[in-house]
């Protein structure tokens, strides 16, 4: 009898603790409990803690109220400027409402996620190219708007948006690097007017106070000519004075003549070598000798027309003015004597 008193408390102990094991539930703390009896909502939510419910009648879901994030996945589009682009976003949400979330969609993760990606396309349906590479603030904003109307029946409340990459084809890339090079060449032509006009208001300056003292032109042409030659160039420009150019305007053909002459040959005396000596021409061929022809009879001459010249031929020629004439750089050969006969 007694035995059979035993047994039997231990089997109540033992019923008892796996009723217990049964029942007991642990909610941590980022988690609330939606408990459902019998299929029927129980209108407590079960806090973090240790809780019980009834075995085979109750069922506990644990919802998650964590800050979840999920990326978008990237979503091809056209913008409202007919470009065609690639753009992913990332979303961040939360549950406050524990049994909605439950009771009012099958998962709230997935319905999120579609919603994202339907809100994230029709943006971009929506939006300009150029709003969608420098006006992302406004674009969250929107898109934040767009997913968090339906997702607040579902106790789900969206705390941020943000627009990730946006992907466009290589077309698309190089024309928009050709217009930022012809916008960055364009300023950089404006910065250079810029620089020309400031600089030709200070040379205008420098001019008219280097109009009062001529010595100041003339002192800066030689700083100029120090600046030259201090880069050990082979070749020195001389800058050409414009007082000879106004004075070729006024002058006659001759004057101007003239003193462009002695230009050049001021010019040839500065820059050419000098002049060698001639080279010894040698000794003078021998002059060649007027051959005297014997007088014809008269009857067989022909009669000379009236007003013709005299026959001659040239005499000969100096020995020692021509050797004299030879020695000289400046002179020419001269030329050899022509005898005419006389017929």
């Amino acid at each position: 009898m007694v035995e059979e008193l035993v047994i039997a408390v231990i089997a109540v102990i033992c019923a008892c603790g796996l009723y217990a094991m049964a029942a007991a539930r642990v909610v941590k703390q980022y988690e609330r409990g939606v408990v459902l009896r019998l299929g029927r909502l129980r209108e407590g939510i079960r806090g973090p803690g240790f809780t019980t419910v009834i075995p085979f009648v109750d069922k506990l879901h644990k919802v998650n109220m964590q800050i979840v994030t999920m990326p978008v996945p990237a979503q091809d589009g056209i913008t409202r400027d007919n470009v065609t682009v690639r753009v992913d976003a990332v979303i961040y949400f939360k549950v406050v409402d524990a049994a909605d979330a439950v009771i009012r969609v099958e998962d709230y993760r997935f319905a999120v996620s579609q919603m994202a990606q339907t809100s994230l396309r029709s943006i971009i349906g929506k939006s300009d190219l150029d709003d969608l590479l420098s006006n992302r603030e406004k674009l969250n904003q929107g898109l934040e708007l767009m997913i968090d109307s339906p997702s607040i029946g579902w106790g789900v409340q969206i705390d941020r948006v943000e627009i990730k990459d946006v992907s466009l084809p290589e077309t698309m890339k190089r024309s928009m690097a050709r217009q930022a090079e012809a916008d960055r060449e364009r300023r950089a032509r404006v910065i250079n007017a810029d620089a020309e006009l400031q600089a030709s208001k200070k040379l205008a300056e420098a001019a008219e106070q280097m109009s009062g003292q001529p010595a100041a032109l003339q002192l800066r042409l030689l700083q100029t000519v120090v600046a030259v030659a201090a880069e050990k160039n082979s070749t020195l420009v001389l800058p050409f004075p414009v007082e000879l150019l106004r004075f070729l305007e006024r002058a006659t053909p001759g004057e101007a003549a003239q003193a462009v002459q002695a230009v050049s040959e001021v010019a040839q005396a500065t820059t050419a070598p000098a002049a060698r000596p001639a080279p010894d021409p040698g000794p003078l061929p021998d002059p060649v000798p007027v051959v005297d022809r014997e007088p014809e009879p008269a009857a067989e001459r022909e009669p000379e027309p009236a007003g013709s010249p005299e026959p001659w031929a040239e005499p000969d020629p100096d020995p020692e003015a021509l050797r004299e004439r030879l020695a000289s750089p400046d002179s020419s050969p001269p030329a050899r004597p022509h005898v005419q006969p006389h017929v």
